[in-house]
């Protein structure tokens, strides 16, 4: 169950420098301040569920969230990771549809939620929020473009050691400089991958032993970030 935390100011929020809200002017964070709701939801807890309409968006302020995509097979994909200062749920409340994804807490998180009401108002009157969410709209498009050619054209094996070093960039090291931040089922990182569990969990053994990767349970370190980037046929 989710727990109901104090509202914090965003104007002051740590986060937002790395947000949409970057550029919001201020008394457009003070409404946001005034009618958002702050919950901690904690890990594996929905946040949203795939095909209902949306109230409103998402705000990170810390922790980790994935959001995934059923297939018509049942199998999940996931279609992304999201960490603080991201923002989830906004494409289906600007378009009118349902949410196309589930989004689930990877570990205790906490959330922001923006009515629809005065989401949308701020972004019709305020050209530095608009912008914002335009070049994330942006971002996002150029990432799937670019996930629909690897899918098609790369081997399972490169996208892997892609993903590893996606893994990284999204959520970074633990204080070891090795160890990724995040702990990801063997099943999740196929869904990432977009492949089979079976493929992930022997190819994760190889990338062991030809001294790429460490493996400690949900652990993953990368002991090798130059191999893993030629293997993913990446530019250093």
């Amino acid at each position: 169950m989710k727990v109901i935390t104090e509202t914090s100011d965003c104007g002051a929020c740590a986060r937002k420098c790395h947000s949409v809200f970057c550029k919001t002017r201020e008394e457009h964070l003070a409404e946001f301040s005034l009618q958002k709701i702050c919950n901690i939801y904690k890990k594996g807890q929905v946040l949203f569920n795939e095909g209902t309409y949306p109230f409103g968006v998402y705000c990170i302020n810390s922790g980790k969230v994935k959001l995934s995509h059923l297939g018509d097979d049942g199998k999940e994909q996931i279609t992304r990771l999201l960490r603080g200062g991201d923002i989830i749920g906004y494409r289906a409340l600007l378009s009118g549809d349902r949410y196309g994804g589930t989004a689930v807490a990877l570990e205790d998180s906490q959330v922001c939620f923006i009515p629809k009401d005065i989401f949308v108002r701020v972004l019709k009157h305020d050209t530095g929020l608009a912008f914002e969410v335009m070049r994330l709209l942006s971002d996002e498009l150029h990432k799937a473009e670019m996930k629909i050619t690897h899918l098609a054209q790369k081997p399972v094996r490169e996208r892997l050691a892609e993903t590893l070093l996606f893994i990284k960039e999204t959520y970074g090291y633990e204080t070891d400089g090795l160890t990724l931040n995040v702990r990801l089922s063997r099943e999740e990182i196929a869904n990432l991958v977009g492949t089979a569990t079976e493929s992930t969990i022997r190819l994760l053994s190889e990338f062991k032993k030809d001294g790429v990767i460490d493996l400690d349970g949900k652990k993953i370190k990368i002991t090798n970030s130059r191999e893993l980037l030629q293997v993913a046929n990446l530019q250093d």
